[in-house]
């Protein structure tokens, strides 16, 4: 979310968007706490709510399952979205919930005021306290870390691996990593924000149904130029074609 104009924020200042100047362009952040009618709510399980102001001037959200999109403006230090779009992954139920909550705040027209790092974003009867993420959750290097895959994306779907064990590791110019159903090893080209994927190779294992599916699908990504965006723990590989994998940093 952008606003008209860029303020600059400061350790000791409280601001509040009068104006149409937010400072929150360019800036993704993390919830640590949760209200509903005065009481604390806790997230649902392994989740978290994430919102991301892009200096277009639109806006990126996630609690957990789908992520969700739209255009900003945060004039007199009121939030106002429209125009929200969302993958249609299915959620379980807690993120289905969780996911349902966010969106109720954000079409609330809530109110938002910053602090140091922090975000509030007050609605009727919601608030979210929100962290810079660069403070909350610094980015993980590509390389030598465990990128185990969480998504697999088709345009505006996103969905979820079944079986799990699917990841990649990747060193200089080498690739590693698993399908779920067999081992692989390539090797690996990068400029900017590019990777350039060459032959990958696998073990010889058969694989069936989800797992046939999902080796399929990772190799098809694995092939050729793909675009990655590094988010805290989070790597995103997408094709011109608009399919991908999301991955989240591992152990």
């Amino acid at each position: 979310m952008a606003a008209a104009g860029l303020v600059v924020l400061t350790a000791c200042g409280d601001e509040s968007g009068a104006g149409g100047s937010s400072g929150l362009s360019g800036k993704t952040y993390l919830a640590t706490a949760l209200t509903e009618n005065g009481a604390p709510k806790k997230l649902a399980p392994s989740t978290q709510i994430s919102l991301t102001f892009k200096d277009d001037g639109s806006l990126g959200a996630n609690a957990g399952c789908n992520s969700i999109g739209g255009t900003a403006s945060t004039d007199g230090g009121t939030l106002k979205v429209a125009d929200l779009n969302m993958t249609n992954m299915a959620c379980d139920t807690p993120r289905q919930q969780q996911e349902d909550w966010l969106l109720s705040v954000l079409n609330s027209e809530p109110t938002w005021k910053t602090e140091a790092d922090q975000l509030t974003i007050t609605g009727q009867d919601k608030v979210i306290v929100l962290q810079d993420r660069e403070t909350a959750q610094p980015d993980v290097a590509l390389d030598s870390t465990k990128w185990v895959l969480e998504s697999v994306i088709a345009g505006e779907t996103a969905s979820t691996p079944g079986n799990g064990g699917a990841y990649l590791t990747i060193n200089g110019g080498r690739v590693t990593g698993s399908t779920s159903c067999n081992e692989l090893q390539g090797v690996v080209a990068r400029t900017g924000d590019k990777l350039t994927f060459g032959e990958i190779g696998t073990t010889r294992r058969a694989c069936s149904g989800a797992a046939g599916a999902l080796e399929k699908t990772m190799l098809a990504t694995l092939n050729g130029e793909v675009t990655y965006t590094l988010d805290g723990g989070k790597l995103q590989l997408r094709t011109p074609a608009r399919t991908g994998l999301d991955f989240k940093a591992g152990g």
